[in-house]
């Protein structure tokens, strides 16, 4: 894409920005339209991924690399897709966190696999994450933070004179790098679709979905210490507890 179209672009956002008042209030909560492509989204993933898997170290032990790939296939199969159109890489980072990201990529920390006790654990946590990719909330969020900051209409026509290269532009809007763009903190309603999605791709995978409640249980002891990472862009342990108590009831 020519650096002059995107430059007038991004001046055209931050004037759009300075003159519109048609913000959206409260949109954690409030659907909005789609204000960016699946396509773009997908662009954006992939984009985030090269630079996380070039800046962050992979991890060295095989044995471990193998069981998070074999409980990510199995769930990625669980969610009616194949694992061979996946990327999934385990890095090694203390963090105690894993994500997945529009484009079909999962990563996890390695510092995951000490809350996460067995493959059950794991395959909470990996499903709860394709349920996300699943349901397409980093484009929800991505609209949301848009329309939120710019409004409807400024976003509208930028994205429609844009194509999947805007997404540069959309991280700039943000005020954030792509990666952490595409890594929001979810609302409630998109947390709770994704632990739907997530223990019924445990269930489909053959896993135990209760394990979803025990890792949470962990997390929950583990908060009030030094909140893991993955708290950062999840609600709080106890919250997550019930509500997670009431699905597997239902269910």
């Amino acid at each position: 894409m020519c650096q002059c179209h995107a430059l007038s672009r991004r001046r055209f956002l931050t004037a759009g920005a300075a003159a519109s008042t048609t913000l959206l209030a409260g949109c954690d909560e409030v659907r909005v339209p789609n204000l960016v492509s699946e396509a773009q989204v997908q662009a954006m993933g992939l984009q985030a991924w090269e630079e996380i898997r070039s800046s962050t170290p992979l991890s060295r032990s095989n044995g471990l690399v193998a069981a998070v790939n074999e409980v990510a296939a199995r769930c990625i199969r669980a969610a009616g897709d194949d694992p061979a159109d996946w990327d999934v890489a385990l890095f090694a980072v203390a963090e105690v966190n894993a994500f997945a990201l529009p484009g079909k990529r999962i990563g996890v920390f390695e510092g995951m696999l000490a809350v996460a006790e067995d493959a059950d654990q794991l395959a909470a946590v990996i499903g709860h994450e394709i349920g996300h990719v699943q349901a397409r909330h980093s484009q929800e969020r991505i609209s949301a933070e848009l329309a939120q900051q710019y409004g409807l209409r400024v976003i509208q026509f930028l994205l429609h004179l844009g194509n999947v290269e805007f997404a540069d532009s959309i991280a700039a809007a943000l005020g954030v790098g792509v990666q952490f763009g595409l890594i929001l903190p979810y609302s409630r309603r998109q947390e709770l679709e994704a632990d739907r999605l997530g223990i019924d791709i445990m269930r489909v995978a053959s896993f135990d979905p209760a394990a979803a409640l025990t890792l949470w249980q962990r997390m929950d002891a583990m908060a009030g210490e030094r909140p893991p990472g993955f708290l950062s862009t999840h609600p709080a342990p106890a919250t997550r507890i019930e509500k997670i108590q009431e699905i597997l009831s239902s269910t």
